[in-house]
């Protein structure tokens, strides 16, 4: 009979400290699932618009809704962090900012650009249609 060779197991999320980069990683994947969904709700507006008056004033009536406002300001912000995220990880794909100062200074880049854009895109939005 021979020995049963003893293999490590592999890591697993409980194994490691969780920092900012490991968890905006994550949030970079989840952003790109809810393009996903999010782009279905821009067919819809598209769509309806095409289709005529009525079926456009079903969708607008959705999104001027509050819950409608929520998720397209959700869309918008998954839409401008996975943009910034993107730019990050080309970044690191054109091997640059792998030290832990650079790594730690972008993941916070992106987090505070994502943020910011959004914010500031939906004030101009606003200050042009007139708080409507």
């Amino acid at each position: 009979m021979t020995a049963r060779i003893e293999r490590p197991l592999s890591p697993h999320i409980q194994t490691y400290r969780w920092t900012l980069t490991m968890f905006l990683s994550i949030v970079h994947r989840a952003t790109g699932i809810a393009l996903y969904v999010g782009t279905l709700l821009l067919a819809w507006w598209l769509i309806a618009a095409a289709s005529g008056p009525t079926a456009y004033g079903h969708v607008h009536d959705f999104i001027a809704s509050f819950i409608g406002r929520l998720i397209v300001f959700g869309y918008t912000w998954a839409l401008l962090h996975h943009l910034f995220s993107g730019i990050r990880h080309l970044v690191w794909d054109l091997g640059y900012g792998f030290k832990a100062n650079e790594r730690e200074t972008m993941t916070w880049g992106a987090l505070v650009a994502g943020i910011s854009a959004t914010v500031l895109l939906w004030i101009i939005a606003y200050m042009i249609g007139g708080g409507r």
